[in-house]
This record gives C-alpha cells, sequence and structure tokens, in this order.
C-alpha cells in the first residue's frame, strides 16, 4: 500500500499525458496556467531558455489562491514550501534547489527585488512576497537557469518576474476570502480559519496614473513543531508519572515520546501599495511604495497530565517507566511574538520601446523598519503571563538595487547589455529582558552584523544568423565584496571583527535554437554562474553549550555550469516540451557535520562549502485544450532529478549520496472544465517523491516531526462568473486529507471560499 501511496501522483500525471496526446483541439478559447503562447514580462531582452507563464485571469479560474505565492501552484518544477496561509517562512524550490537554498533563486515585482538575499534559508530569508497582493497581478513568469546574462548567479535555480498592472481609466475591485483547515494529528485536533479582505481602485487623468491597493489577513495555523524528547537507553522508575504522551520514532529511526505541540501562529498582516506613473515624451516614469505590518503570536499545547489531571510542562516526569527531563525552553522555544514593519520603494524609468534603441533604470529599496521578536526563556505555563525572555530586533537590515540596461536592434542583432549594483546589510540584535510579554530592552547579548555588495556589467547579443538558427551569447562580470562582519556575544564571551572578502568573476552564458519548423523549437543552453555567499551564510553564529564560534567567514561562492537541451512542438491548442538539464556546483554551501573547534573530534551542523554536487534530470511539461469533449484543458508536468554530492573533504560519509532537499520526482496536473462561459470546474493534483533532510542521508523516516514524506494532494476549485462585475468560487485544498510532513506538519483538508468584485 505504501508503495500505491508513493506512486500514485507520478502514475496520475503520466495517465494524463497519454490521453492529452490522442486528444484533438476544437478551437476552445485557451484557459490552461502553463502556456506556450503567453508573453514574458522581459520579452525585450530575449532570456534564452524557456519562460513559463501564469496570468492572473487564469489563476483566478483554476487556483484557490490566497496570496499571491499560491498563483505558483501548479507551474513546474516549482513548490512554495508554504506551511499555512500568511506564512512568511515560504521559500521557492526549482528542480536543483531545496528548501533551504532560497538565495538560489530571484523574485522580482515590476523589477524590484523581493528575495531576501541576506541568508539562504526557509526561515528569516524567505521571499517578502506579502508585498504584493494577488489582485494586483497581470502575469508571473518564471525563467528556469543561470542562462540570462541579465540576471546575477541567484538564478541559478529560477527567476519570478511579478508584473502588476496600472489602469488605463478608472476602476476598482475589492475581495473577500475565508477558509478553514480541518487538523488532527497525535493528540492536537481542531479547525483553523483564515479570513481575507481586500480592495483596490485606480484611475489615469491624461499623461497621470495611479492606483492603490490595500489587504488585510487574519490567519490561523495548524501547529508547526511538537515538542519531542529522545526516549532513554534504559528504563527508570524515577519522576512523576505522567500519562499523555505518544509513542515514535524521530527522522533516524531512534524511540521518542511526543510530549506536545507548538508554533500555533496567529497572524494579523496588512499590506498597501501605492503605484504612480507619468507619461514623459517617450518614456514612462514609476513609483512603487509598499507596506507591510504583520503581528504574529504562536501558541503552545502539552498532552501530558499528571495524577491529578494537571498540565504538566517541564521537569522530572516518567512515561511508559523511562525517566525524562523536560527543559524549561522545551515548550517555550514555540511560544513568541513577532511585530514587523516593513516597507519598500521603488523607482523606474523605461522607455516606450518600437525604436532601435530601448532602455530602462530601476532603482529599489527595502527596509526593515521594524522587526522584533519577543520570545521567553522561562518554563511554561509562567511564560505565559511573564517571565525572563530575550527580544531579537533586525531593525536596521535591507537591501538597496540599481540597474541600468539597454538593447539595440540592429539587423540581425539585438544587443543588449545593462549595468548593476546591490547592497544587503544585516542588523541582528539580541537583548535580554525581564518580562518577555512587555519588558523593555536589557544587556545587548549577542550580536550579527555585516554587509555584502556587487557591482556587475553585463552584455549579451541574439544573433539570427540563419533563418532557421539563432544564437544567444552573453557574459556577466561581477565585482562581490564583504565587509564590516561582526559578531558579539555576552555569554559565552566573543567579539570578532570578521576580515574583509572581495571577488572578481566572469560568467560566460550561450544558447543555440534551431527552429526545423514553425512549430518546432530546439533549444541547447549553457550557462555558469557563481552565487555569492550571503551576510548571514559568512557571520553565522553557532553556540554550542559554552563554545561559540564563526564556523568560516571565508566561504567561497558556489559556482554553477548548467546545461539544458529542450525540444518543444506546438499545436492548435496545445504543446509539449521535454528537457534534459545537467547542473555541476562547485563549492555549494550546504549544512554539514565537521568539528566546530580546530583538534576537536566533536561535530556539529553549520554551512559549509561542499567540493562537488551534481543533478541530472529531464522534464516534460504538456499542455491541451478540449482533451475528450469540447471545454476540458488540461496541464501537466513530471520531473525527474538524480542529484548527488560527488565530493565532499570534510564529511566523507556524504559522498555518493542524495543532494538534501530535492526529489527524485516531482509533478503537478490540473483539468479544468467549461460546462458553460460561466462555470469553470478545477482539479488539480501535486505530487512529490521523498526527499533526505541530511546530507548523509541518515534520515531513513519520513512520517514524523522533522522528516520529509513523500506527498500526494488533490485540490478542487468550482468558479462561477455571475455577471461583469462578481464572481465566487469554492474549494478544497487537500482534499484526499494527506497527512505529510516536510519538517513541520503540512495543512490537511482546507476548504475555501470567495467572491470577488472588479469594475
Amino acid at each position: 500500500m505504501s508503495f500505491i501511496r508513493l506512486h500514485i501522483g507520478a502514475v496520475a500525471v503520466l495517465a494524463a499525458i497519454v490521453i492529452t496526446s490522442r486528444a484533438q483541439a476544437h478551437g476552445y478559447p485557451e484557459t490552461v496556467v502553463v502556456t506556450a503562447e503567453r508573453t514574458p514580462a522581459d520579452v525585450r531582452y530575449q532570456p534564452p531558455s524557456k519562460t513559463e507563464t501564469v496570468t492572473a485571469d487564469e489563476a483566478a479560474v483554476r487556483i484557490n489562491a490566497v496570496n499571491t505565492e499560491d498563483l505558483l501552484r501548479y507551474l513546474p518544477d516549482i513548490l512554495v514550501r508554504k506551511r499555512h496561509y500568511g506564512d512568511t517562512q515560504d521559500p521557492i524550490t526549482t528542480r536543483t534547489s531545496g528548501v533551504g537554498a532560497s538565495a538560489r533563486s530571484l523574485i522580482y515585482a515590476d523589477g524590484i527585488l523581493l528575495s531576501t538575499l541576506i541568508g539562504n534559508n526557509n526561515g528569516t530569508a524567505s521571499p517578502h512576497w506579502g508585498l504584493v497582493a494577488p489582485e494586483e497581478i497581470n502575469q508571473i513568469d518564471v525563467l528556469y537557469g543561470p542562462f540570462a546574462a541579465a540576471y546575477p548567479g541567484n538564478s541559478i535555480g529560477a527567476v519570478v518576474n511579478i508584473t502588476t498592472h496600472m489602469p488605463d481609466a478608472f476602476g476598482m475591485n475589492a475581495k473577500a476570502v475565508g477558509a478553514v483547515q480541518s487538523f488532527s494529528q497525535y493528540g492536537t485536533e481542531g479547525d483553523y480559519g483564515t479570513y481575507q479582505f481586500g480592495a483596490g481602485i485606480g484611475d489615469r487623468i491624461g499623461d497621470f496614473a495611479w492606483r492603490l491597493g490595500l489587504n488585510h489577513l487574519d490567519s490561523e495555523s495548524q501547529p508547526l513543531a511538537y515538542v519531542t524528547l529522545t526516549r532513554p537507553a534504559t528504563p527508570s522508575g524515577a519522576g512523576t508519572p505522567v500519562t499523555g504522551a505518544f509513542a515514535d520514532v524521530n527522522r533516524t529511526g531512534a524511540p521518542i515520546a511526543v510530549l506536545g505541540a507548538g508554533g500555533f501562529e496567529h497572524q494579523m498582516q496588512d499590506n498597501a501599495t501605492l503605484k504612480l506613473a507619468y507619461d514623459l515624451p517617450g518614456a514612462t516614469l514609476l513609483y512603487t511604495f509598499g507596506l507591510f505590518h504583520q503581528n504574529d503570536s504562536a501558541d503552545v499545547q502539552t498532552y501530558l497530565r499528571n495524577a491529578a489531571g494537571d498540565a504538566v510542562w517541564s521537569g522530572s516526569v516518567n512515561i511508559g517507566g523511562y525517566k525524562y527531563a523536560i527543559p524549561a525552553s522545551a515548550f517555550s522555544n514555540n511560544l513568541y511574538h513577532l511585530e514587523q514593519t516593513h516597507m519598500i520603494h521603488g523607482l523606474s524609468l523605461k522607455s516606450d520601446g518600437g525604436g532601435a534603441f530601448e532602455w530602462e533604470a530601476v532603482a529599489s529599496l527595502y527596509d526593515f523598519a521594524t522587526d522584533k521578536q519577543r520570545l521567553p526563556t522561562v518554563a511554561v505555563p509562567l511564560a505565559r503571563t511573564g517571565g525572563a525572555g530575550s527580544i531579537v530586533r533586525l531593525d536596521g537590515t535591507g537591501w538597496y538595487t540599481l540597474d541600468a540596461k539597454g538593447i539595440w536592434h540592429a539587423g540581425d542583432h539585438d544587443v543588449s547589455f545593462g549595468v548593476h549594483r546591490d547592497q544587503y546589510t544585516l542588523r541582528n540584535q539580541r537583548f535580554s529582558t525581564a518580562n518577555w510579554l512587555t519588558g523593555s530592552e536589557g544587556a545587548l547579548a549577542s550580536v550579527s552584523r555585516g554587509t555584502t555588495a556587487t557591482n556587475a556589467l553585463w552584455v549579451q547579443d541574439v544573433w539570427s544568423f540563419a533563418p532557421m538558427l539563432k544564437a544567444t551569447v552573453g557574459l556577466r562580470f561581477e565585482d562581490w565584496h564583504a565587509y564590516d562582519g561582526v559578531n558579539f556575544s555576552l555569554t559565552p564571551a566573543l567579539n570578532v571583527k570578521q576580515p574583509e572578502l572581495a571577488g572578481s568573476y566572469f560568467s560566460p552564458k550561450a544558447s543555440l535554437a534551431w527552429t526545423p519548423a514553425s512549430d518546432w523549437r530546439i533549444t541547447a543552453s549553457f550557462g555558469e554562474a557563481y552565487r555569492m555567499p550571503t551576510v548571514g551564510e559568512l557571520y553565522q553564529a553557532i553556540t554550542t553549550g559554552a563554545t561559540l564560534s564563526v564556523p568560516n567567514p571565508d566561504l567561497k561562492p558556489e559556482r554553477a555550469l548548467s546545461t539544458e537541451l529542450s525540444a518543444e512542438h506546438n499545436w492548435t491548442g496545445g504543446r509539449v516540451r521535454v528537457s534534459l538539464f545537467e547542473e555541476d556546483l562547485a563549492n555549494a554551501l550546504l549544512s554539514q557535520s565537521a568539528p566546530l573547534v580546530a583538534g576537536s573530534t566533536t561535530l556539529f551542523n553549520f554551512v559549509q562549502n561542499v567540493e562537488g554536487v551534481r543533478s541530472r534530470g529531464a522534464e516534460i511539461v504538456l499542455d491541451q485544450n478540449d482533451v475528450l469533449v469540447e471545454g476540458l484543458d488540461l496541464s501537466g508536468s513530471l520531473t525527474y532529478v538524480d542529484s548527488r554530492i560527488t565530493r565532499d573533504t570534510a564529511f566523507a560519509a556524504a559522498v555518493g549520496k542524495y543532494t538534501p532537499s530535492i526529489p527524485k520526482l516531482r509533478a503537478t496536473a490540473s483539468a479544468t472544465w467549461h460546462p458553460d462561459d460561466k462555470l469553470a470546474l478545477t482539479l488539480g493534483l501535486r505530487y512529490s517523491d521523498r526527499v533526505w533532510a541530511t546530507i548523509d542521508n541518515s534520515d531513513v523516516v519520513t512520517h514524523t516531526w522533522q522528516g520529509f514524506d513523500p506527498y500526494f494532494v488533490v485540490d478542487l476549485r468550482a468558479h462561477y462568473e455571475i455577471d461583469d462585475h462578481w464572481s465566487a468560487s469554492v474549494g478544497v485544498d487537500n482534499i484526499n486529507n494527506d497527512k505529510y510532513f516536510l519538517f513541520h506538519p503540512f495543512p490537511q483538508r482546507t476548504f475555501l471560499v470567495d467572491l470577488h468584485y472588479a469594475e
């Protein structure tokens, strides 16, 4: 039965592909999410590799979307690790990059960077999707691989370009969304609700256009963590007897006791976006302001009860004949309050296009104006009313980017070029406080601080040198600098000014496209890319007992050599694309076990350069309208990847093992039936094989807290166009109620309803 459950998703997609290949197109209006006919946002710069696109109109019909990142749900090779609605720790994964590699993909909104390149993780370095509301979006384009010279080495995985819209006349829109999740696991059982309200208004008056958007989200999550302790090696009669714990095993197979749950988040989010545009002679000036504010409170639950029926949170206890010592931090680590106010500014000036020379300039600034998390250090239940704790502040963290580029159309050549500047600053301070709920900041306990900056030049030539052949050749030069690195700790004592780093790197790109017929395109692409270490990777502080150290402030950039061969065939109402790809990654920045202190035999996990990682795979993407019957449209993708560690001097046990967080098999499928012009019914499928969390593949158990399950999720949606202004939808995510872990327990069956108005 487990074998069937693991692979039923892949079988479903393969069956859909076979059915589609036999279907005939009847010219029904196209509504598939992934199509070949969409025009990518950066079309004037002609990206050499394939771009997949989803439009907002298509997503409104087919996808149960609450947040912007939901629109990517059925795109090939893209997974947003989203634990619940409103989650702010939701990086994307690609075919060669996993959930802990947020710095290996780029997300832009109208050229403004939303990726948090201060780190490379699925926590504080996750993209800031919340600064763009779904109702602002025209379309989203995803460019795979580092084959375009216009993008830095963080494009190794993918580049996501979000394009928003400006009004041509007066218009307004509003929406209301409600959702409820039923969750049951171990001793936790309950319903967790979400509601969202959004509105937008805009107008154009002559050469001036403006748009204001507002969005409010109130969301409750399932538990994001479980409190567990490893079972002692020998039985004992000591400790206070308690009941309610669940016996299980951890991801390495060791017996554990599950004591309770934590991370029940209640999020209140507000975001506002203001866009102002003015048409100048031959160009458009656009200013964007975004504001994101969040209050997030997390709670905990214990399963343990003593003989009197009272809740037990800490201390010496006896569970099933074994003595356990529950530390104060066991539950209090999952109890916290987070307040964030982030702001973004963007200014762009773009030529209107159409001439022999086109150009644009974009500047953006992202500011962590307020970012404060409060955590207790005392045990629950005292922590519920106060007590000692910590305050962690990221205020002053942020980045800016500057880009200027142009393209010259000269006969058979389209020569584009540009200059780039970015700077990323990390300001991370931890203070002690006498009362974690309301107390002021006390002594400074620790500091992590630093800055990285890159100056870059790039050029690319698209040469149509024969009727059926087009060559794209590009080169990117990057000059990188890391400086002002400081690590301080009060206890254990540490006060280190880190050395400065600098380097210059050339990244060549090349692509050759052959069009033997109007409906066929075969493309071979090569790209070299350098992904620079982030501030967080360089200056991370590791605390182990009385030892605190920064493992390696001299990390080298990742160097990727990526190749792809793809063939795409288009026909009326459909297409199929097959791609073969390989990525050879030198000096991969991965967390692994090694001595923290020179000469020690004790191993700890921290980010290091792993000499070699190789990923090879194949992908098939297929779309077809009017499958079997008129009005039934299908899209699907299936990707196979074999990714392994090929060289690792520091940790020989990892060599030959599978790369963490990259599944062998991933698939999506979406089928929409239009019985008439108003109603659309959609069935969506999402499947992933299991992944490994450890670099030596020692996590043999997947279905447990911190394990990574295979999953097969079925989604349903019914969308109805009431009239020219009103539309309504109902949907169910994970209707089959697959109870899977991706480190965290993921959402179970969730019902949604939404109502939209647009004028």
